[in-house]
């Protein structure tokens, strides 16, 4: 990936290219209907209080529209399901304690809204690339999920689309995962709620509430979850996602609101708060082998941040 930016103006002009896999993906199928997701982007986070929130709703609704998906919806937002793949010794999760600069997750979404048993399942790696996110996506039916994270490559008809970038997404999927012999680990469920630009797909506003994670081992799709926690109590999770330009409006807005940039990984932070253990499948791998005592110490800071911002939202966490 190559990386340019330009300066000027009081703007800040961010243009990239990305090679082999890392190719956009122009159109993506889910459950409902074509998605709008940014497969390259920049994105902002801030973990605020409900009443902040609703208020900031108002002023993006000023810009945005509601995504057709949450429109007519309690609370304008559908549920989103996350299965997090690690290794045995938590690698994923230990890269992102330790603030590892190109660190990816891997992870299968779904949408338990939908009542079809054939609705697909998305393979997806989220990869962070400096300060870029970078992400590939894989439709792929049910009935081939277990052979795929077993380490098969899906057959064309077992796949939602035939576009060549998507198999390229399973490719890597299955290579990243079989490297570290990942396998399911924490189940992170969340409501959303979204805003998208009328004119393209450019800009992205999104907030995430009730966000809960519990351990899971199995490829199982279903919305329940076995002892459920809260990962950031009754705060909201709000992100600023773009891909070229950061807006004039997005600099109003948190100027306006005094809105301040923190920290908020759904799975990291899940684990750090229920505790690593409960996602071991072997519990004698806890805090030991290659988990250095900087890691931990990290892992413990991390913890007191959350504590403080739950105190107090809206506070930076680095």
């Amino acid at each position: 990936m190559a990386v340019s930016i330009s300066l000027g103006d009081n703007q800040v002009t961010i243009r990239y290219d990305f090679l082999n896999d890392m190719a956009p993906e122009s159109a993506r199928i889910r459950t409902m209907a074509t998605d709008n997701m940014q497969m390259q982007r920049w994105e902002l986070k801030y973990v605020i209080p409900q009443a902040l929130a609703l208020a900031l709703r108002d002023f993006v609704s000023s810009y945005l529209e509601i995504d057709e998906y949450g429109a007519n919806r309690p609370n304008l937002s559908y549920s989103i399901h996350n299965l997090y793949l690690d290794s045995d010794d938590l690698r994923i999760y230990w890269g992102t304690i330790n603030g590892n600069k190109n660190r990816y997750k891997l992870r299968l979404r779904f949408y338990a809204d939908n009542p079809n048993p054939q609705a697909p399942v998305f393979f997806e790696i989220k990869r962070r690339m400096n300060d870029a996110i970078l992400k590939q996506r894989c439709g792929v039916r049910r009935p081939a999920v277990e052979a795929v994270l077993s380490g098969q490559l899906p057959e064309a008809a077992e796949l939602v689309s035939q576009d060549a970038r998507q198999l390229a997404a399973i490719q890597r999927f299955i290579e990243l995962s079989s490297d570290m012999r990942a396998c399911p680990v924490a189940h992170v469920s969340y409501d959303r709620e979204a805003w998208i630009s009328p004119h393209d797909n450019s800009v992205r506003v999104t907030f995430d509430r009730n966000v809960l994670i519990s351990p899971e081992f199995t490829a199982r799709f279903t919305a329940e979850m076995d002892d459920p926690t809260p990962v950031f109590g009754d705060l909201v999770i709000l992100e600023l996602k773009f891909t070229g330009r950061f807006p004039d409006w997005f600099a109003d807005m948190v100027r306006v609101f005094g809105l301040r940039q923190g920290s908020a990984s759904k799975y990291a932070d899940g684990i750090a708060v229920k505790g690593e253990h409960h996602f071991l499948r072997d519990p004698g791998l806890a805090a030991g082998g290659a988990v250095s005592g900087v890691a931990v110490e990290r892992r413990q800071a991390r913890l007191s941040r959350l504590a403080n911002r739950s105190a107090q939202p809206g506070l930076l966490v680095t």
